[in-house]
């Protein structure tokens, strides 16, 4: 009796188990298959114009970034492997992560997977349908319609740019020194992140940017349909506070430079996915040639709780979306994220990958350079946020027209664009060395702290350190320190 009754509870087991996992196949059906190696690779690293544009090895060359293996992309040989164990699509891979995304309902398929030599591990990352009928407000950021009167409109006679009712977001960091000296952000390379670019080749603000073909065009890494132009009209605000260009209405930050508009993000939901999505988004970035990554996404609770992130996982570079964060500045890139609207909630503190070293994480303030309620805390350990910037009330432009909005996701793009337009004034400099120009010419530098970070920057003061520091170099050239490159400057600002 005791020996049937094991028998029969075991089977009960065995049967639970496989209903379970039947069961979490079909709600999430999207896995992330991750290798451990990238062996039998027909890509060489000597030969790397198989897999990055001309543009993206003139970077590594010119920074003295090394091509590694992370450079060369997924094996083929491994993704064939993979799709031959049965009912199984391939959506996407990421080589920096060395893994890809898959769509099965097989839990067969799944068990013969993880059973390949070269797979490291196999996990469910995102449910089936990426068109749900309500998008939630899952950014936490208030729209609305600006209160124009109380904004400084007055055109200055001395200022490149009438800039109409942007001017207060630009002046707060003397932005307009840039422009007016001709960096514009002319040669600069932006691929934003996001949810979708609602309309964008209709809207207004736009059209010098499409008359002069800057968009240099648009990939959805979450539909695979090429298309953002659709999707939700997150990006194409945060788009607006860069690339806009409406004299005596509105101009952005950086309205010469070019873009790639990339969507990562599903509205409709939080998943793992996303940052996976991300992870490809800007890998693609890289290989185009991209120099700036604006980003006003981040991740930390999803619609699962078994999917959350946690405390436990700040600086660690763990999750997936801050390691490609990590690949994308070690590539030259520089990577500005909004710190996230988190402030008061109950996470309270910043989003990955806002959280990675090498990611300049963004607050948010008004006009005024007050701090919003909502911008997210720092959490112990490092300096975040990084800077802050308008956030709160930033002046946008969409394709019904004019309005504003609040959230950090606004005012990353806005601090992204001056930062492009810096560096087209210094390229000989690497991207971390333009980011600390950046952090020391913040009004807080010597005193930071978990709100405002190292404080609202000031271009003319960034644009006068680099000055000084071309001049060092070209006085007594010497390796740049990759951690404190101002070291070599006798006299601090």
């Amino acid at each position: 009796m005791r020996k049937a009754f094991n028998c029969k509870f075991l089977l009960l087991v065995c049967t639970l188990l496989f209903l379970s996992a039947t069961t979490k196949s079909q709600i999430y059906p999207k896995y992330v298959v991750v290798f451990k190696n990238k062996n039998n690779s027909p890509y060489k690293l000597d030969k790397p114009r198989a897999y990055l544009s001309q543009r993206a090895i003139h970077r590594r060359n010119k920074y003295s970034i090394a091509i590694d293996s992370s450079d060369l992309p997924v094996t083929p040989s491994y993704i064939s492997q993979v799709l031959a164990q049965g009912q199984v699509a391939y959506l996407s891979a990421s080589k920096w992560l060395n893994q890809i995304l898959i769509y099965t309902t097989s839990t067969a398929a799944i068990n013969a997977i993880k059973n390949l030599p070269f797979v490291l591990s196999v996990n469910p990352v995102g449910s089936a349908s990426t068109n749900l009928k309500s998008p939630k407000n899952k950014f936490n950021e208030k729209i609305e319609k600006p209160n124009l009167t109380s904004l400084k409109t007055a055109w200055v006679a001395a200022n490149h740019y009438d800039y109409g009712s942007s001017y207060n977001q630009i002046h707060i960091h003397n932005g307009e020194l840039l422009h007016n000296k001709g960096f514009t952000g002319k040669g600069m390379i932006i691929s934003i992140i996001d949810a979708g670019f609602y309309h964008y080749k209709e809207t207004k603000a736009f059209d010098s940017a499409r008359a002069h073909n800057q968009f240099l065009g648009e990939k959805d890494f979450v539909d695979f349909d090429n298309s953002v132009d659709e999707d939700y009209d997150h990006g194409e605000l945060c788009l607006s506070t860069i690339a806009s260009n409406v004299p005596g209405i509105m101009v952005g930050t950086a309205p010469d430079a070019s873009f790639w508009l990339l969507r990562s993000e599903n509205v409709n939901s939080e998943y793992p996915i996303e940052e996976h999505n991300w992870a490809v988004a800007a890998e693609f970035a890289d290989s185009a040639g991209t120099d700036l990554i604006s980003s006003s996404l981040g991740y930390m609770q999803f619609d699962d709780p078994q999917f959350d992130h946690t405390y436990n996982d700040f600086y660690k570079n763990t999750t997936m979306i801050s390691k490609a964060a990590t690949n994308a500045a070690k590539k030259g890139i520089i990577v500005t994220n909004s710190a996230g609207n988190e402030g008061g909630s109950g996470w309270n503190y910043i989003i990955f990958p806002a959280d990675d070293d090498s990611v300049c994480a963004v607050g948010a303030t008004n006009v005024n350079g007050k701090i919003a309620s909502f911008s997210s805390y720092g959490y112990p350990g490092k300096v975040k946020p990084n800077i802050a910037s308008v956030g709160s009330g930033t002046i946008l432009y969409a394709s019904y027209g004019l309005t504003s909005g609040s959230g950090t996701s606004f005012s990353n793009p806005n601090i992204n664009g001056l930062i492009a337009c810096l560096w087209q004034a210094f390229p000989e400099f690497n991207n971390m060395t333009i980011l600390e120009a950046v952090y020391r010419s913040s009004d807080r530098y010597k005193t930071p702290d978990n709100r405002y970070g190292y404080g609202i920057p000031n271009m003319q003061k960034a644009y006068n350190l680099l000055m000084k520091l071309r001049h060092q170099q070209k006085t007594n050239p010497l390796p740049l320190p990759a951690k404190n490159p101002f070291v070599i400057i006798k006299a601090d600002q």
